[in-house]
């Protein structure tokens, strides 16, 4: 599929003491052709590029070219390509050539280039309508009017349902007896596809399409516009299924009966204003995930502005054991914690948003896709008791901000964008109170954890590291303007909207560092040591640390 750059209005500048190193180059291969396409198996062993008639696929760890074909030898009836969707679990791409109600599609096999089927049956997917079940190699493919099971391999359908509305979502797969759990939902870009649509989760007899058992759930199953992470979860245990979405829903798995929920409806999107031109729209963290201690599950209830609590239950029986007092005029609630007997919120504070939208810059139209944070509020600290849910303590040092709040030995680091603080978690007591400017970062975006007692604090002009303990500034490092990209372990990864590369190893605050030219792609691995760079008809493998 064609990557798009990552675009951002809140941004990183990076001002420090520490030295610059460029990134040492792996490899690098030249292609005889254009790279409008890419795609980066990330775990895998080789990758794609590929321009509107040609594509090549590399080998990941030498860069040597596997195999170069025109779509039109791969696929005679495809005479340019407008999309291709990779399924790397199953060494697959879908090319797809648009044609206004009569798209032509072909599947072929990454490995070989050789072509596995081609259909015109099935119109109007995209990436989000297509769930590959790797435990049998098939596709689920969602239809207007009807879900279709095909081989991945051969595009033999199996069998087709008009009783399972939208697309597969999370799923638990049965060996035993060849059935799925699955999850519908509508995804953003298909919204309009549907009619009477219905939240379903249900188990399907994989063998003839035949539904088991379907019961309904609270709230909206979904995946974020961007990144594509599902903001849901399922899983089976104890012959109990056990949906974690806004809360949590718990079905018998022999008949789908619903055992108990502990869910509420929760639609954070008018928290941030939308940006004109807008596509595609999501808000997510805006409500923390239940926490499990034990036998005790915590949830927290945002029905609507006037009712909102953190509720405890017995997590087998779905006895619900307290109630706290309400939490009065929250909008977003994005941390919830159990330490040390006290569940600890963070009221208000820093929020994701992803979205795309298109507009118009002098004589050009340009497609802008974003990943960025933003601050909701009104903001506070609150601590309840986790025996019987009184209140233990209340901060007012944040009314005017928060970012986020983590916690070390017995201690709440919470920082207010200007200010680090330490606070007892028992008696909310201050510890000290630490300015960030201390690490000539700026005023930080968010703050977080690193080995056992570091802060890392992410802010308007760089990175610092303060020791969690006293509030001591350890390192401060120095970059471009630029944006939060990834974490994975001790590297830190910014980008710039340039897409120019600078991964910091965070034992030092050092950056490497990598410029790209305008409207490069770049793709970090999943182990956070390497970054792929794809520019005209160059693809470079770097190393990061």
């Amino acid at each position: 599929m064609r990557k798009l750059m990552l675009f951002t209005l809140l941004v990183f500048s990076f001002v420090g003491l520490t030295a610059q190193e460029d990134m040492t180059v792996v490899w690098e291969s030249k292609l005889s052709h254009q790279i409008l396409f890419s795609g980066t198996s990330l775990e895998g062993e080789h990758s794609y590029a590929a321009s509107e008639k040609e594509m090549t696929v590399f080998d990941n760890n030498s860069g040597k070219t596997i195999w170069t074909k025109d779509f039109k030898e791969i696929a005679p009836n495809l005479r340019k390509i407008d999309e291709l969707i990779p399924f790397w679990a199953s060494s697959t791409i879908f090319l797809f050539e648009r044609k206004m109600g009569k798209d032509q599609i072909a599947c072929i096999n990454l490995e070989t280039g050789q072509s596995l089927w081609t259909t015109d049956k099935y119109q109007d997917l995209d990436e989000n309508s297509i769930t590959y079940i790797d435990e049998e190699d098939c596709f689920a493919v969602t239809l207007k009017k009807s879900l279709v099971y095909i081989k991945a391999q051969t595009g033999e359908e199996l069998w087709s349902t008009e009783k399972f509305k939208g697309v597969v979502g999370k799923y638990f797969y049965s060996s035993n007896d060849k059935t799925l759990v699955m999850v519908n939902f509508v995804p953003s870009s298909l919204g309009a596809l549907f009619t009477g649509f219905k939240n379903q989760v249900s188990k399907i007899n994989l063998k003839n399409g035949e539904i088991i058992w379907e019961n309904t759930y609270i709230g909206r199953a979904d995946r974020k516009v961007i990144s594509k992470q599902f903001l849901f979860s399922l899983n089976v245990k104890d012959n109990k299924v056990y949906l974690n979405l806004n809360g949590l829903q718990v079905y018998d798995y022999n008949t789908g009966a619903k055992l108990w929920s502990a869910a509420f409806d929760f639609t954070p999107e008018k928290l941030v204003s939308k940006p004109s031109g807008c596509k595609v729209f999501g808000v997510y963290g805006a409500v923390a995930q239940p926490v499990t201690v034990g036998e005790d599950l915590y949830v927290l209830d945002m029905t609507d502005k006037n009712n909102q609590y953190v509720k405890k239950y017995d997590i087998n029986t779905g006895k619900l054991l307290w109630t706290s007092r309400e939490i009065k005029g929250a909008r977003a609630i994005p941390g919830m914690r159990v330490e040390d007997g006290k569940v600890l919120l963070q009221v208000g504070g820093v929020v994701e948003i992803q979205y795309t939208r298109t507009y118009r810059s002098g004589d050009q139209v340009v497609t802008e896709t974003a990943i960025l944070f933003e601050n909701v509020k009104p903001c506070g600290i609150q601590a309840f008791n986790a025996s019987d849910g009184t209140l233990a303590w209340e901060s007012e040092k944040f009314k005017k901000g928060i970012t986020n709040a983590i916690s070390f030995n017995g201690n709440n680091i919470v920082c207010s964008g200007k200010e680090l603080y330490s606070m007892d978690i028992a008696t909310g007591k201050e510890k000290y109170e630490v300015p960030v400017s201390k690490g000539g970062v700026g005023l930080a975006q968010m703050i977080l954890p690193f080995k056992d007692n570091i802060i890392v604090v992410v802010g308007e002009k760089g990175v610092s590291t303060f020791d969690a303990s006293t509030g001591q500034l350890i390192n401060s490092g120095k970059y471009r303007t630029s944006t939060l990209e990834d974490r994975i372990d001790d590297i830190l990864v910014m980008k710039t909207d340039k897409a120019d590369i600078g991964t910091f190893d965070l034992n030092t605050c050092v950056y490497k560092d990598f410029k790209a030219r305008t409207g490069a792609i770049t793709s970090l691995s999943r182990d956070g040591n390497f970054v792929y760079v794809y520019e005209k008809k160059t693809i470079t493998k770097l190393n990061t640390r």
